[in-house]
C-alpha cells in the first residue's frame, strides 16, 4: 500500500479524517497533528461537514483542537471555521494562516465567486519559514504559490511529511487526478516555482499529504513529485486545444476523461458531471490567468 485513504492514524503524529466534500467520501481530506496534548488541524472541508468532523476528532481522542492552520482561502478549505469554532467552545481555536490569506479571508467572497461563505476574523498571520512549535514537534510554514497567492504547505520535518493543500495536484485515487489551476488566483509562474521548491526538499521527505486525497507514500510519491509538472502542462495543453475546439465543457469533460483517466470509478463515462464541475474550474482558472484565450 502506497497510499493511505482510510481515517486514523498514519505516522506517530498524524491523523487522517474524510471531510466528505459534497458528501463524497474520499474528496476532501482533513489532517490532525497531535504532540504531547497539542493538537493542530489542517484546514475544514465546508461548513456542513463541520459536525460530523468534530464528531470524528472526538472518537480519535483529538478533542480539543489548539490550532487551525488554513492552506488557502478557498471556501473548501475554510468555510467550516466559524462552525467548528462554535462546535468547540471550551477551547478557543487559534486560527492561522499565510499573511497573504488575511484579507481574503475577511473578505472570502473574492476567492469565492457565487459560494456563500462568513469572514473569518482574528487569524494569525504566517510567512515562509516560520515554525509551529506543537510542545517539541517543529512544524515549518512554506510559501507554495501558484494555485493561489496566498497558499502555505506544512512541513513535519519529524514525520518527512508535507502537506501540500491543493497546490500541486489533485490525486483522488490511482486512475483520478486533476490539475490545480482554479480561479481567480491561478499564478503558472508561481506554480512553476513551486514545482521546483518541492523537488529541492525530495530528500527530507518520504510522504506527501493531499487535500484531494490521501497521503501518497514510496513510488506514489515519487510519482507525484517525478510528474507533477509534466502533468500540469500536459492537462493545460490538452484543454487549450480542446477549449479552441469547442467551448462545451461537455465536450471537454469527455475529452478529458478519455485521454487522461479512462479507468476512474470516480469519474465515469456514464457520469461525469462532478467533472465536468471540475473543468468549468480549470477552463475559468486558465482564461483568467491568461494562460487560454476566449
Amino acid at each position: 500500500m502506497v497510499v493511505i485513504n482510510s481515517e486514523g492514524k498514519f505516522n506517530e503524529n498524524t491523523y487522517l479524517i474524510d471531510g466528505q466534500l459534497f458528501r463524497m467520501k474520499g474528496f476532501m481530506a482533513v489532517y490532525i497533528i497531535e504532540n504531547n496534548g497539542m493538537r493542530m488541524m489542517i484546514d475544514t472541508s465546508s461548513s456542513l461537514m463541520a459536525r460530523n468532523i468534530m464528531k470524528k476528532i472526538k472518537e480519535f481522542g483529538l478533542s480539543p483542537i489548539h490550532k487551525l492552520v488554513l492552506t488557502h482561502s478557498h471556501f473548501d478549505h475554510m468555510q467550516g471555521v466559524g462552525r467548528l469554532r462554535d462546535l468547540q467552545k471550551e477551547v478557543e481555536i487559534e486560527v492561522m494562516a499565510s499573511e497573504n490569506a488575511i484579507e481574503n479571508l475577511k473578505n472570502p467572497e473574492r476567492m469565492n465567486e457565487g459560494i456563500k461563505v462568513d469572514p473569518v476574523e482574528c487569524v494569525t498571520p504566517l510567512k515562509e519559514g516560520d515554525i509551529i512549535d506543537l510542545k517539541g514537534l517543529k512544524l515549518e510554514i512554506i510559501n507554495i504559490f501558484g494555485h493561489t497567492q496566498d497558499h502555505i504547505a506544512v512541513f513535519d520535518e519529524k514525520n518527512k511529511n508535507i502537506f501540500t493543500g491543493d497546490a500541486i495536484l489533485n490525486r483522488y485515487d490511482q486512475e483520478t487526478f486533476s490539475p490545480t489551476f482554479m480561479p481567480p488566483d491561478f499564478n503558472e509562474s508561481e506554480l512553476l516555482k513551486t514545482f521546483e521548491k518541492l523537488r529541492e526538499m525530495k530528500t527530507n521527505l518520504n510522504s506527501i499529504s493531499l487535500s484531494h486525497f490521501g497521503v501518497w507514500e514510496g513510488s506514489d510519491f515519487e510519482r507525484i513529485i517525478n510528474e507533477m509538472e509534466k502533468l500540469h502542462h500536459k492537462t493545460k495543453e490538452s484543454i487549450i486545444e480542446w477549449y479552441s475546439e469547442n467551448h462545451s465543457r461537455d465536450y471537454i469533460a469527455a475529452k478529458y476523461h478519455e485521454k487522461f483517466i479512462p479507468n476512474s470509478k470516480i469519474h465515469t463515462r456514464e457520469n461525469i458531471a462532478g467533472l465536468k464541475w471540475i473543468i468549468n474550474g480549470l477552463i475559468i482558472g486558465l482564461l483568467s490567468s491568461g494562460c487560454m484565450k476566449r
